[in-house]
């Protein structure tokens, strides 16, 4: 099966939430108030209250309690609060393309331990909007379930080989693109921003992560989780390149400390949105 009918398949059968849209379009709205975007989610109780708890967790260390949405906005900003809402959004999507080839809950996790990891170091970088990362982490590995969801003997070939080969080497060989390229075109067809599903779409693009930041840094974040999961010493393997490394302004001190925060906050941060 094509990509583009892969993409198809999870586009007919999960549409972004009404909330999603109605968000970003007061965000694009050059009149639209920190307030119109707190009473449209407050709307929705629970997500208000998904939305609360991530803004008072470690995810943003805030020195004292935000206790409204109006507040969060304020704080946070509209576009990191979007963000939050599109990981939420990422949880009842995963749940949609359940599959028992798949572990859901140790899949989720490892999302989540990504989406930490690249926006610990997005901030270590001092990228602006760190936040989308944490959005993109999560979102990069959706198409894997949509693949198993739609093509479960395929998926199962897929696990059962027996190859010394890279795992986006592996996606392709045996579907004609990787996991994160897939799910970069459903995050476009979703008509999530550029900033979301431009750096999920390449990020084994080993050109576009030498020249793109974002790109390098999501790259590297999804390098570090399969490391960790996997349970590799994280010195055995080429994290990044000279290149990539002057790109995204990073070091091995970073890396540590993010793996560090990921191994101890995921469990707490993926609970308050699964």
């Amino acid at each position: 099966m094509s990509l583009e009918k892969y993409v198809s398949f999870a586009t007919k059968s999960f549409s972004l939430p009404d909330i999603c849209i109605r968000i970003r379009t007061l965000l694009d709205d050059p009149c639209s108030s920190a307030n119109d975007i707190g009473e449209l989610i407050s709307l929705d109780s629970s997500l208000s209250a998904k939305v609360l708890r991530l803004a008072n967790s470690s995810l943003f260390r805030f020195p004292s309690q935000v206790d409204s949405i109006a507040k969060a906005v304020n704080i946070i900003g509209g576009e990191a609060l979007y963000n939050i809402v599109v990981a939420e959004t990422a949880n009842s999507a995963f749940r949609y393309f359940d599959t028992q080839l798949i572990n859901l809950d140790k899949h989720w996790f490892e999302s989540v331990y990504c989406g930490i990891v690249g926006k610990y170091l997005a901030r270590a970088s001092k990228i602006r909007g760190s936040e989308r990362f944490f959005a993109m982490g999560i979102l990069q590995n959706l198409s894997e379930l949509v693949v198993a969801k739609r093509s479960p003997e395929l998926y199962k070939n897929y696990l059962e080989q027996e190859t010394d080969m890279q795992l986006e080497e592996r996606q392709i060989a045996h579907f004609g693109f990787t996991f994160s390229n897939c799910s970069g075109n459903i995050l476009e067809n979703w008509k999530l921003p550029l900033v979301l599903y431009y750096p999920v779409m390449h990020a084994n693009d080993v050109g576009r992560q030498a020249s793109d930041r974002d790109i390098a840094l999501l790259a590297l974040a999804t390098k570090i989780t399969a490391i960790q999961q996997s349970k590799k010493s994280i010195d055995d393997i080429e994290l990044f390149s000279e290149d990539e490394a002057n790109s995204i302004d990073v070091d091995m001190y970073d890396i540590a400390n993010a793996i560090k925060y990921a191994d101890r906050e995921t469990a707490k941060i993926s609970m308050l949105i699964h």
